[in-house]
C-alpha cells in the first residue's frame, strides 16, 4: 500500500491572483525528492525579483538562512562527537570479547555455545606471587601486573592468539577458537610462549597503570582447559611446560621443536597425564 504525499492543493480559482513564478517556486519546494528542491539562496533570489527592494521579507529570509547555517553546523559537530563516541564503544567492546562475537552483538544477534575440537590453551602466573606481594604496597602490586600484562597484551597482538582473561597474577589466553587455525595453534602458543620468556629477561616491575576489569567475558569450559590449569600449578619457574597432546603436535604433526620429558602430572585424583 502506497500514502500519498500529505500536500495541500494549490490549484482553483482561489489561487488566481498568485503569479506563476511563485507557484512553481511553492511546487520546487514541495518535491518527494529533497535533490530537486530549491536552496535557501535560490529561494530567495526568485522572491527578491518579485518584490523589488528590501523589505520585511528579506528580513525574514536572512534569518532562516543564517538559521540554517547554524543548525547545519550543529549537526555536523553532534556527528563527529557520536562517530568519536562509537569509535570508543568498539574498542572497548573488542577488547571484552572476540572481534567476530561482538559484531553479532552489535547486531543483536544471539551468541550461542559453540564446541571447538582442537585448541591450545595457556595458563601462566607469577612464581611466589602472594610471598611478593605480601612485601609490597598495593600501588606496587599494580603497577608490577600492569607493567606484566601491558608486555603480555604486545605480544600476544604479534601472534593469532586470543586473551581471555586475567585474575590477580594468572593469566589466561588461547588459540584455536574463536577463529579456528587447523593445527596452527599450537605452534602460536609455543612461539608466544618463548617470546614471554625472552621479554621477562629484560622486566622491570615499576611503571604506571590501571589493571581491573569489570565486565562480560568470553569464558572457556571444558577438560582442555582444567589440563592446561594442570600444567600451569605443576610447572617449573621460567619453563614452558606442556601436555601430551601439544607435544604431539609441535613435534610430529608441526615438526621443529625440540621438548624433554618430565614424567607424569597429576590431572585428576588417580588421573596422571605425561608432560614436556
Amino acid at each position: 500500500m502506497v500514502s500519498e504525499p500529505l500536500r495541500p492543493s494549490i490549484c482553483g480559482s482561489d489561487l488566481q491572483d498568485v503569479p506563476p513564478t511563485m507557484l512553481h517556486l511553492i511546487r520546487d519546494c514541495w518535491s518527494e525528492k529533497p535533490e530537486e528542491r530549491p536552496k535557501m539562496e535560490t529561494v530567495r533570489g526568485v522572491l527578491k525579483a518579485m518584490h523589488h527592494g528590501g523589505n520585511l521579507m528579506d528580513h525574514v529570509f536572512t534569518m532562516v538562512e543564517e538559521y540554517a547555517n547554524n543548525l547545519e553546523g550543529e549537526i555536523e559537530i553532534r556527528t563527529r562527537e557520536l562517530v568519536e563516541e562509537k569509535k570508543k564503544s568498539d574498542i572497548l567492546l573488542n577488547r571484552m570479547l572476540p572481534k567476530q562475537v561482538a559484531e553479532k552483538l552489535k547486531l543483536g544477534q544471539s551468541v550461542s555455545p559453540e564446541s571447538f575440537e582442537s585448541v591450545t590453551v595457556f595458563f601462566s602466573d607469577v612464581v611466589k606471587f602472594t610471598n611478593l606481594a605480601s612485601r609490597c604496597t598495593p600501588l606496587q602490586v599494580v603497577n608490577l601486573l600492569n607493567d606484566l600484562y601491558t608486555m603480555f597484551d604486545t605480544i600476544i597482538d604479534e601472534h593469532n592468539v586470543y586473551k581471555v582473561e586475567t585474575i590477580g597474577d594468572g593469566y589466561l589466553c588461547v588459540s584455536g577458537l574463536p577463529h579456528r587455525n587447523g593445527n596452527e595453534h599450537a605452534r602460536d602458543i609455543a612461539e608466544m610462549s618463548f617470546s614471554f620468556l625472552k621479554n621477562l629477561e629484560t622486566f622491570r616491575p615499576v611503571v604506571a597503570g590501571v589493571v581491573g576489569l569489570s565486565m562480560p567475558r568470553y569464558c572457556l569450559f571444558g577438560d582442555t582447559v582444567n589440563t592446561a590449569s594442570r600444567m600451569e600449578s605443576n610447572g617449573k619457574p621460567g619453563r614452558i611446560h606442556i601436555s601430551a597432546e601439544t607435544n604431539r603436535y609441535l613435534t610430529e604433526i608441526i615438526g621443529g621443536y625440540r621438548t624433554e620429558s618430565r614424567g607424569e602430572v597429576i590431572i585428576k585424583v588417580s588421573l596422571y597425564n605425561k608432560g614436556y
